[in-house]
């Protein structure tokens, strides 16, 4: 019930997209694992779901390949933006990666949780602003092929904060765009978010941050400064 109260009660909500609204979180983990089979040596650890979770999770791209690169011992030049998916550069496996990405979605389409969905139903009948703060650049295509997009007041992506020069989380920065294009105080704003580094930028910003299990852990949410773990979002209507 305090879940519940403190959501109806919140000035907006703020919704990670990939993991939270959609089941995108398990799209964009297969498409770094084909990134990463095809192209880390054989000498060196495969990418797994551990490395999924730790390194990547929640991250902006690029970010997750230095990451990757790194725990192999593997540098390579960052390139630039408009690198082509066969350049082994940072950048160019950032966009390898986006490709498989949006492959699948447009061939598969995007599911939507429905518990998430029934949330979102019940704070728009409460004229709760909500808001969509993503690392990815593809929120508002996947939120598009989900039949969601009209539902958000603001979507802050990897694309808005590369044109306006926001970090990425960990960092808050992007939350903090978000709470003041819709105009309220992150203290009266929820965050949920299933991602650890999500958690901690939602922390570190000054909102309370519901945590979503999905494969992450209760643990590793609550030690990244989750005020409540659920494992579902319907969890928040009873």
């Amino acid at each position: 019930m305090t879940e519940r109260v403190a959501v109806q009660r919140a000035a907006a909500v703020l919704f990670d997209l990939d993991g939270v609204l959609t089941d995108t979180a398990a799209v964009h983990r297969r498409a770094w694992t084909t990134l990463f089979t095809e192209f880390l040596p054989p000498q060196v650890a495969p990418f797994t779901d551990d490395d999924y979770y730790n390194l990547v999770d929640g991250k902006p791209r690029i970010d997750g390949v230095r990451a990757v690169l790194s725990s192999r011992g593997l540098r390579l030049p960052d390139g630039t933006v408009d690198d082509l998916p066969e350049a082994a550069t940072v950048h160019g496996l950032g966009n390898r990666k986006n490709g498989r990405f949006t492959e699948i979605v447009h061939r598969d389409g995007v599911d939507v949780f429905d518990g998430s969905l029934r949330l979102v139903n019940a704070l728009a009948a409460l004229r709760i602003p909500m808001g969509v703060v993503s690392s990815s650049r593809n929120a508002e295509l996947v939120l598009d092929t989900a039949d969601l997009l009209d539902r958000f007041a603001v979507i802050v992506d990897g694309t808005v904060a590369e044109r306006d020069g926001l970090a990425g989380k960990p960092d808050p920065a992007m939350f903090l765009a978000a709470a003041r294009a819709l105009g309220v105080e992150p203290t009266e704003t929820i965050v949920i978010e299933d991602a650890v580094s999500g958690v901690e930028a939602g922390r570190r910003g000054g909102f309370r941050v519901i945590g979503v299990d999905r494969g992450t852990g209760p643990a590793a949410l609550r030690a990244a400064g989750a005020d409540v773990v659920i494992g579902d979002l319907a969890d928040l209507l009873t």
